[in-house]
């Protein structure tokens, strides 16, 4: 609800404090008093799109500042924390426009964009008039506000659900179909190289030991004659021969030499036993270097195999078992793509399936709905004046989507037979207020917090049509807030406070006022409204019978 509103150089207004009341609360004034600078100001801190110029003139710059209680469960509380701004049960709007045109805003002492600000003053103000494009004459919101009428905020979160699984599913099968795709231009490719890889079915590292055996036995025939020479030098006839006989002859005469000869013969003893170690050593490489030359045919040709694999596939030869089993896991893929392809075809007919289902029971909610708004419309339009005038909701039927599958809009007729159309296209002035007035009546409910601003709303109407719409305003605002600015004695005399707007000159500067009026002064603003310049005892009188009635 708003608290108060302060205002400072704006327009013509030099200094304002108001402060406003739960209920029904009524602007009055003549022509041109300024009721209109005060919405323009509500708007600028609002930050609402309005006059380009703003500051009084002779000003640095103009300031307004608004302050609403907040109820626990205000839907501005969300946005406030979304936005990381203080949250409380106080909620101080500050804007300042300077003489060059630079605005600036604060939400509880805290600067915010304006895109924050119109996002949390949505939820505090709705503005309605003959040109309110903002709200009931835009039929972009129609359909929300058929869905709020019919208490439909669950079915719609199904049917936004519904939807949001039926694109995921729908975007998971295009993606499959487009590997899929990908996948049979490569078929051929594919089965190709998985053939070639299993049938070569290389082994990691097995590349690095081809490579040592095929050295090994390149480098044998050269080394193995050298290494026969040395066998025979150590064996039979050779070295091994040598101390044997060596040894032979030491023995024979080591009798006459009275033991000089032990330590010779001990290590002549020793060597024939490191030669017989030589000699086994000797024998097992020779016997290591003996092979099949076809197996060096064999050895050479698998190693180049490998290393012209790992070419082709451009991959270390080392990877080309994981190179077999990636290409494997795509060739299977392909196989089992048109099995894969039909279970995503049949969770995405499944969610289709859901998401139309959800939509149909918001359709037939709506629908309903909108037989209930016209009936509810029908007898709020008869005390107005207005009981020839046909209201008629539609709801037409679109593709479906993320909102249902229907196209909702508000349409009048002003006279059976008249051809029906937009309520901004059809009604006069007069009873455009009438309709838009009934329309928010209906579609009220329950309090939501927010304060609701009728701007003239009754214009073109009086006497008792003007009655039935004060009593509609009066209604309106029982256990809510509604601000009014009419030029209506009918409609003024049922505020539950009032003001009134006037214009003063001072130092040769004319400036805007607003003045709360007691029971007295809202009798001779009633006079006024209802006589002109001369207010007479008989307009006072009839003010009186007004606010008593």
């Amino acid at each position: 609800m708003l608290r108060g509103l302060d205002i400072r150089d704006m327009l013509i207004i030099d200094r304002l404090e108001l402060s406003f009341q739960p209920g029904l609360n009524v602007l009055t004034g003549e022509t041109g008093a300024g009721k209109s600078i005060l919405l323009d100001s509500l708007g600028f801190v609002l930050g609402w799109r309005g006059r380009a110029e703003l500051v009084r003139e002779g000003a640095a710059q103009g300031e307004v500042i608004a302050w609403f209680d907040l109820p626990e469960d205000h839907p501005a509380r969300d946005v406030l924390r979304e936005a990381g701004l203080p949250v409380s049960d106080e909620l101080i709007l500050r804007r300042v426009n300077t003489a060059d045109g630079r605005k600036t805003a604060w939400i509880n002492d805290r600067r915010c964009s304006g895109e924050v600000l119109r996002q949390v003053s949505a939820s505090l103000v709705e503005l309605h008039g003959q040109h309110d494009d903002r709200g009931l004459l835009n039929a972009r919101g129609h359909r929300l506000l058929l869905d709020e009428f019919a208490g439909a905020a669950s079915a719609s979160e199904n049917v936004r659900t519904a939807w949001k699984a039926r694109q995921e599913a729908a975007s998971t099968l295009s993606g499959a179909r487009a590997r899929l795709e990908a996948l049979n231009a490569e078929e051929a490719f594919l089965r190709h190289a998985v053939d070639e890889l299993e049938a070569l079915a290389p082994e990691p590292g097995e590349e690095a030991g081809l490579d040592a055996s095929r050295r090994l036995m390149q480098n044998a025939e050269r080394v193995r004659e050298d290494i026969s020479r040395a066998y025979g030098a150590v064996t039979g006839d050779g070295a091994e021969g040598i101390v044997s006989d060596a040894m032979r002859w030491l023995d024979g005469a080591a009798g006459a030499v009275e033991g000089r000869l032990d330590g010779a013969s001990e290590a002549l003893s020793r060597a024939l036993d490191a030669l017989g170690d030589a000699e086994r050593e000797i024998s097992d490489c020779l016997e290591s270097l003996s092979f099949d030359p076809r197996e060096l045919e064999r050895v050479a040709e698998r190693l180049f195999a490998i290393r012209d694999m790992a070419r082709k596939y451009q991959v270390q030869p080392d990877e080309l078992p994981e190179k077999a089993v990636e290409l494997r896991a795509a060739l299977d893929a392909l196989e089992a793509g048109s099995e894969g392809i039909a279970a995503l075809e049949a969770v995405l007919a499944e969610a289709t399936t859901a998401h139309q289902a959800a939509c149909d029971a918001l359709s037939e909610l709506r629908r309903a709905a909108a037989k209930r708004l016209d009936k509810a419309m029908a007898a709020e339009l008869a005390p107005l004046k207005m009981e020839r005038a046909i209201f008629t909701t539609r709801v037409e039927t679109v593709l479906p989507g993320a909102e249902g599958q229907d196209e909702v809009s508000f349409t009048v007729a002003t006279n059976p037979g008249a051809p029906s159309g937009p309520l901004a296209r059809i009604a006069s002035g007069g009873e455009l207020s009438r309709f838009l007035l009934a329309l928010k009546v209906c579609l009220m409910g329950e309090a939501t917090g927010v304060t609701m601003i009728f701007d003239e709303i009754d214009r073109g109407v009086g006497g008792a049509t003007a009655n039935a719409v004060g009593r509609r305003l009066k209604a309106l605002a029982d256990g809510a807030q509604v601000l009014v600015v009419t030029h209506s004695p009918q409609v003024a005399a049922l505020g539950g406070h009032h003001w009134r707007v006037e214009k003063r000159v001072s130092g040769g500067m004319t400036l805007s006022n607003v003045t709360p009026l007691d029971s007295d002064a809202r009798v001779d603003e009633l006079a006024r409204m209802l006589a002109g310049d001369t207010v007479t005892e008989e307009a006072r009188a009839a003010a009186r019978a007004l606010l008593s009635s």
